[in-house]
């Protein structure tokens, strides 16, 4: 049987069986405690401070890829990793916030039949935390975290896991997202892309990435899946 998520088709409108979630800047406001983590990082390890701008260029990808320019030595970059997670989860539960209406609009999706999966640079714990706090820990059928690919975002791998995980059609899966290596990922595995703009990037930033839709708020994405009235 189709699923109502099909079922809601309307001409004109594209129809998703699956939708795949970015975390970070897509369904949790924590771009502002990522930044400060880094940041902290970098003061408690003696470097020189780099910008938010820095930190937000690689925004999405894990955290060996970020701290790339101190991977020669292992035992650095591992005891940067052990400073950057201690002070983030410290203050996680409270200054994270789930962005508005996304939740309502995520377990909308996953009742009306819609396979749902989170596409996440984060480690598991750190994800697990973030759907928790948002109360979608129960909502989504499948994570695939930075633990889980060799290659994380922006290569394909992450989507395409998710994919034959979920015995998904690439060209019925949104992937949605809110920076360029969501974007880029997801194009490259064959999915459609929604790139939301409540995230840390606008339109100037992330039109290079080509996202296939531009999603100004929620509920144009569960008008977008589910169709108008859907």
């Amino acid at each position: 049987m189709a699923s109502r998520c099909a079922a809601n088709y309307v001409a004109g409108m594209p129809r998703f069986d699956t939708v795949l979630y970015d975390l970070d800047g897509t369904l949790i406001d924590s771009v502002r405690l990522i930044l400060d983590s880094y940041h902290h990082t970098l003061r408690v390890h003696g470097f020189p401070p780099r910008s938010d701008g820095h930190w937000l260029a690689g925004l999405g990808t894990p955290l060996k890829q970020q701290f790339a320019d101190w991977a020669e030595d292992d035992g650095l970059l591992a005891a940067m990793i052990v400073t950057y997670r201690e002070y983030n989860l410290g203050l996680h539960d409270e200054v994270v916030k789930p962005y508005p209406e996304i939740v309502d609009v995520v377990i909308a999706l996953r009742e009306a039949g819609c396979r749902t999966g989170l596409v996440t640079s984060k480690n598991r714990y750190g994800a697990e935390l973030g759907l928790r706090l948002a109360g979608l820990d129960s909502t989504f059928e499948l994570l695939v975290c930075a633990d889980d690919v060799e290659r994380p975002k922006p290569h394909p791998e992450p989507v395409i896991r998710a994919l034959v995980e979920l015995g998904a059609e690439a060209g019925r899966t949104l992937f949605v997202g809110d920076s360029v290596h969501d974007m880029e990922s997801g194009r490259a595995a064959g999915v459609a892309t929604g790139a939301v703009l409540w995230g840390p990037f606008g339109r100037e930033e992330l039109e290079g990435s080509a996202p296939d839709y531009w999603l100004e708020g929620p509920a144009e994405l569960r008008e977008l899946v589910l169709g108008p009235g859907g």
